[in-house]
């Protein structure tokens, strides 16, 4: 997280912890809304499994880090 304040970022998140923080947001928003803003204890076993979908569409969407190169690929 020190990095995040190296570049600027006022909240301290790298911006992976940020696409996180936001998803879960999101999805917290929605289940919300469907559930006509009350959340019971029987419910919380779905939202997590919920959001645990929408941090894996964040975690999955982003680049994978470059292969490094070896002697064979020059």
């Amino acid at each position: 997280m020190e990095d995040a304040y190296v570049v600027g970022d006022p909240d301290g998140l790298s911006p992976l912890q940020a696409e996180i923080r936001d998803a879960v947001a999101r999805e917290l928003h929605a289940q919300f809304a469907l559930r006509a803003d009350r959340l019971e204890l029987a419910d919380l076993p779905e939202v997590a499994y919920q959001i645990t979908r929408r941090v894996d569409e964040v975690l999955t969407a982003r680049p994978t880090t470059t292969p490094r190169r070896t002697s064979a690929d020059r």
